[in-house]
């Protein structure tokens, strides 16, 4: 029987549809990025865990805590700390809020749906019930604005949400970079399918959040809710962080009648696999208080890597953005192998055609992102 072979793309981007295909991933193989990929995702698995701790501390213990000054503190508080907090020598947990806030201003998925249902009415009802119990300031506050106190309850709830989230991601990167120094990650393609693996083995991880309110369990996202850590986190998190984003203030103008900001969410391309690094690594813009973060944890391989290129480390926040970016390219690969309907190296043409209609839509998506930068 002879099989009809599949016709070629005419997408611009065809080239990397015939990579993802062929089980290559979107970002090329080399030694060197190899090298950036595996020593920043180190960095950033050492920030994540940070980050998620310091959110699920807020969520945990800072619940309708309307003026929390030391919720980036974790709960010890320090003279110390605080001078190092108001000097700027600490982690930047703002910028994990700024994720959870984008994540909740884009929504999607199922914890977007859950959020606005009548189950977790109920629920979000009975927690702010007892927190404002007895606070006539609170309580008050809730009857003049009724809507005020059930978005700061849904804020929490992404806080935790993406604390779990991370939690995850944190333990994944770590894990890599040990086995990349052992020896047994040696190409990006070994980086793609270390992130799958734990994609697949955390897929269906339960997503629940509680608050313990004067000595009583409230619950939240109950694990009969059904949110699981992959299509409920991972996912919008990837839409909202990775490809949409927010525009950058002092980038773009925010006058409506500039048009320079598309009126349609699903149009932004603010997120880091679109982020010119040259802005990203200046003051003012969010995701540099991650690069600053990172630059702390680098190993000393990318740190030697850095110091001998170019302007040694001059621009290292630069450097470094451009190093996250092919890395975010690594995790993305990974989420498009894990959410393709067919395995995408199949060879049964029905399968191949509708992967290839499902890598076009990506690949419509990547048309004016830096794919061609990060493998130039």
């Amino acid at each position: 029987m002879v099989t009809t072979p599949i016709k070629p793309s005419k997408h611009p981007l065809a080239e990397y549809i015939y990579r993802l295909e062929s089980g290559k991933s979107l970002l090329k193989n080399s030694p060197q990025n190899v090298m950036e990929v595996v020593g920043i995702l180190k960095s950033y698995g050492i920030v994540l865990d940070a980050y998620s701790n310091n959110l699920n501390y807020i969520a945990d213990h800072q619940f309708l805590n309307l003026f929390p000054f030391f919720k980036y503190f974790d709960g010890e508080f320090s003279w110390g700390k605080l001078f190092r907090h108001w000097w700027h020598d600490r982690i930047n947990f703002e910028y994990a809020e700024y994720c959870m806030r984008a994540m909740l201003w884009h929504g999607g998925g199922k914890l977007d749906e859950y959020v606005d249902s009548a189950e977790f009415a109920k629920l979000m009802e009975d927690s702010i019930k007892a927190k404002t119990q007895g606070n006539l300031f609170i309580s008050s506050l809730n009857k003049i604005f009724p809507d005020f106190l059930s978005e700061q309850v849904k804020m929490s709830v992404y806080t935790s949400a993406l604390g779990q989230f991370w939690r995850v991601m944190s333990d994944m990167f770590i894990s890599l970079s040990d086995r990349y120094d052992e020896g047994e990650i040696n190409t990006i393609e070994d980086v793609v399918k270390h992130i799958l693996d734990a994609l697949v083995v955390d897929a269906n991880k339960p997503i629940t959040y509680d608050v313990d309110i004067k000595g009583k369990t409230y619950p939240l996202i109950p694990e009969k809710a059904g949110l699981t850590f992959l299509m409920d986190t991972a996912v919008p998190y990837v839409e909202a962080v990775f490809f949409r984003g927010n525009p950058f203030l002092g980038t773009v103008s925010f006058n409506a009648q500039a048009n320079q900001i598309s009126y349609d969410q699903s149009q932004f391309t603010y997120g880091a696999l679109y982020a010119d690094p040259l802005p990203v690594g200046s003051a003012g813009i969010p995701p540099t208080l991650l690069m600053q973060d990172m630059r702390h944890y680098l190993p000393k391989y990318l740190s030697e890597f850095y110091r001998n290129t170019t302007r040694g480390e001059d621009d290292l926040l630069v450097k470094i953005c451009i190093s996250f970016q092919k890395s975010m390219y690594c995790v993305t690969t990974a989420a498009i192998q894990g959410l393709a309907p067919h395995p995408l190296t199949t060879e049964n043409i029905t399968e191949k055609e509708a992967n290839r209609k499902y890598l076009e839509g990506w690949m419509n998506r990547f048309t004016t992102s830096r794919i061609l930068d990060v493998n130039d």
